[in-house]
């Protein structure tokens, strides 16, 4: 897969936002597809390969969050989220159930655009990581294991663990900064997401969802640790 030739579904009850969406980005050199609910959405799945969903949240039947929570349990694709001005629980929960990325509505389309690319970067960028050396490179988060080349967490029992394409350029940071507290701001541009605010709180939320993913408890956690009014740190001998 690469941004130039990726391939778009949107899901969005609303079909004049569907076809605006599609429009602009056909435009711009993206393959398409139309999804209307969580039903027509699985159907083209089945039929297409699909690198990035367009997947608005307030949808009639199967909401987008319970449609984000089935697409995260089957495939590994990328997820942004259109959701309403103000529904910031929903956008919460959203990112801390593995969606990539998050965008208000209504939409604006260059930021659309913007945001899409670096999500799809993001994938790439892992992809070709995974494809450049067959020696694979690790770094401990307790018992867990990242692949550094493969993009990929492994539990302590050598199972997969699943993670988002944001969730392993967060933990890719990390690895390659032990024992350094990072701010938010470092964070970012380390991670090569420089649309975030870094007063945003969406790092935090990630960060959240990693800690559930690696640390023995969560609420008390020692391998990424906070620094209060600083940042994060990350202490690659913690058990």
């Amino acid at each position: 897969m690469t941004i130039e030739n990726a391939h778009i579904l949107v899901c969005d009850d609303e079909i004049d936002v569907r076809e605006m969406l599609k429009e602009y980005l056909e435009k711009r050199g993206f393959k398409v597809s139309e999804a209307g609910n969580g039903i027509e959405l699985r159907e083209v799945l089945e039929k297409e390969e699909i690198d990035l969903i367009l997947l608005d949240i307030n949808m009639p039947g199967e909401d987008g969050l319970s449609i984000l929570r089935s697409i995260r349990a089957e495939k590994d694709i990328c997820v942004v989220m259109l959701t309403a001005a103000g529904e910031v629980v929903d956008r919460i929960i959203g990112l801390e159930m593995g969606a990539d990325d998050y965008l208000g509505k209504p939409v604006d389309l260059r930021e659309l655009e913007a945001r899409v690319k670096a999500v799809l970067r993001r994938r790439e960028s892992n992809e070709t990581s995974s494809a450049k050396s067959p020696t694979s490179k690790t770094a401990a988060f307790g018992e867990c294991r990242l692949d550094l080349e493969a993009a990929k967490l492994f539990g302590g029992d050598g199972l997969e663990i699943a993670i988002t394409a944001m969730e392993f350029s967060l933990l890719k940071v990390f690895a390659e900064n032990p024992k350094r507290v990072l701010n938010r701001d470092q964070i970012l541009e380390q991670a090569h997401d420089r649309g975030w605010d870094p007063f945003d709180r969406s790092v935090d939320i990630r960060i959240s969802r990693i800690r559930r993913k690696i640390e023995p408890i969560p609420e008390k956690p020692q391998i990424i640790k906070t620094i209060r009014g600083i940042g994060y740190l990350y202490d690659p001998e913690a058990a």
